[in-house]
């Protein structure tokens, strides 16, 4: 039941524009319960973008969500790209065209612009969700084993697509807990990565992380989160617990401090 996420634009390789959406979905998902193991950035290259999600298929990869690409211009090639991936004849959404006149009050014979219209693509055997704070609606096809859902790029009408369309299906999909716990030790990271990999050894479904670029700059302090992942919450905040003390004990018998968050 896994996750991928595809920031599409070549403005994003090059670092002209940096990718705050992968940041945040990742941010959602990982409160709702799901498991993103994979975030890719992509030129606006069809075949490599073909080639990238071709190969997310190949993995069995449950839902793959793709940024970017939805717009009008020649280098906006998401929807062209996926439907030639799965075989689908990309065609015009009567509904997405119908929303369009809706919502800038346009009478049925008053002409679609070019633009408006590249945004109203989409392949043939397409579900079109449509887009409460921009034009180019999100757009969600199913590919063997795995739901590919487009969304646009501006991080506005990214948030408001995530929120209305995918986070309840992220949600209805996963239902996981998560528990965190934030802990500091007087450890460098190669002092203590041999101890957190002993506890993710025996506690398989809690995940540690050491912030090295969060030390204390004055001090020898530096900060670990544990994430407890479950079917629901109280067995995650258990399993959480267990790992922290189990933890605690392997720093103790190296001589080190220990201290939880609120400590």
């Amino acid at each position: 039941m896994a996750i991928e996420l595809f920031s599409i634009g070549t403005e994003l390789v090059l670092g002209q524009i940096q990718d705050t959406n992968a940041h945040w979905i990742a941010q959602q998902i990982l409160q709702l319960g799901g498991e993103l193991r994979r975030v890719t950035m992509l030129r606006d290259v069809h075949e490599e973008i073909s080639e990238a999600l071709d190969l997310a298929v190949a993995r069995e990869t449950s839902l793959i969500l793709t940024t970017g690409g939805l717009g009008p211009t020649p280098d906006d090639m998401t929807v062209e790209v996926v439907a030639s991936l799965i075989g689908a004849k990309p065609i015009v959404s009567e509904e997405t065209v119908a929303e369009f006149r809706k919502r800038r009050e346009m009478s049925a014979n008053d002409p679609i612009s070019e633009a408006l219209m590249k945004m109203a693509i989409v392949p043939e055997t397409a579900v079109v969700l449509q887009n409460p704070a921009g034009w180019a609606p999100c757009i969600s096809v199913t590919h063997k084993t795995s739901t590919i859902m487009m969304m646009p790029g501006p991080p506005r009408e990214m948030k408001a697509v995530f929120e209305t369309h995918i986070q309840p299906l992220i949600a209805e999909r996963y239902r996981s807990e998560i528990t965190t716990a934030r802990v500091y030790v007087n450890m460098f990271e190669a002092e203590v990565s041999p101890l957190m990999q002993q506890v993710m050894g025996r506690h398989s479904d809690v995940y540690l992380k050491a912030y090295v670029s969060l030390r204390e700059v004055d001090g020898d302090t530096m900060p670990i989160d544990l994430v407890s992942t479950h079917e629901n919450k109280a067995d995650a905040e258990t399993e959480l617990q267990r790992a922290t003390d189990y933890f605690r004990e392997l720093v103790a018998e190296a001589g080190k401090r220990f201290s939880l968050e609120d400590e």
